[in-house]
C-alpha cells in the first residue's frame, strides 16, 4: 500500500516538474514586472534571469522524462511572453526609453508585440531542431543585459537595440536548437 503510493506521487511529480518550473518562470517574470514597477530596477533584472534559469531547464526536464506536451508547450509561451517580453520591455522602459515619450512607448509595445507573434509562430511550426528568429528567451536577456550598459550608452542607442531584438525575432533566419 505504501508502496503504490510513493509510487503514484513520484510518478506525479515526475509528470508536473516541468510545468512547476514553468509556472516558476512565469511567476518570476512577475515578480519583475511588479519590482519594476515599484522602481526597483536592479531586483527586476535579477528576477528576469533567475526566469530564464527556470526557462532553460523546464523544457530539459520535460525532455528528460518524455513529459512533453502541448499544455506545457502553450504554458511555456504564456510564461515567456510575461519574462522575457512583457518585463524587459518595462524594464528598459521604466530604466530609459520613457526619456523619449510616445517614441519610447511605441518600441517597447513593438518589442512586446514581436515577442508574441515569434512565440505565436513557434507555437504552430513544425519541430525541426531549429527556431526561426532570435528566440524571445535569447532577446529577453539581451534587452534585460542592455539595461547595464545605460550609464555606458548614448540613450538612443535603446531604441536601436530595441528595434533591433524585435526585427530578429519576427525574421526567417534559422538558428539550431541546443
Amino acid at each position: 500500500m505504501l508502496t503504490n503510493v510513493m509510487d503514484m506521487t513520484i510518478r506525479l511529480l515526475k509528470a508536473n516538474a516541468a510545468n512547476v518550473l514553468t509556472l516558476l518562470n512565469l511567476g518570476l517574470g512577475g515578480f519583475a514586472i511588479i519590482a519594476c514597477i515599484n522602481g526597483q530596477l536592479h531586483l527586476s533584472l535579477l528576477f528576469i534571469f533567475i526566469a530564464a534559469l527556470a526557462d532553460r531547464f523546464d523544457g530539459m526536464i520535460a525532455r528528460k522524462f518524455h513529459i512533453e506536451s502541448d499544455l506545457g508547450k502553450q504554458l511555456d509561451s504564456m510564461s515567456d511572453i510575461i519574462s522575457f517580453g512583457v518585463a524587459p520591455a518595462l524594464l528598459l522602459y521604466q530604466g530609459i526609453l520613457h526619456l523619449f515619450g510616445f517614441p519610447g512607448i511605441f518600441f517597447t509595445i513593438f518589442y512586446i508585440a514581436c515577442g508574441a507573434f515569434r512565440l505565436a509562430r513557434f507555437n504552430i511550426a513544425e519541430n525541426d531542431g531549429y527556431f526561426t528568429g532570435l528566440p524571445i528567451t535569447a532577446a529577453g536577456c539581451l534587452l534585460t543585459l542592455s539595461y547595464l550598459t545605460i550609464s555606458y550608452l548614448p540613450s538612443y542607442s535603446f531604441i536601436l537595440i530595441s528595434f533591433l531584438l524585435s526585427i530578429m525575432m519576427i525574421s526567417n533566419f534559422t538558428i539550431k536548437k541546443v
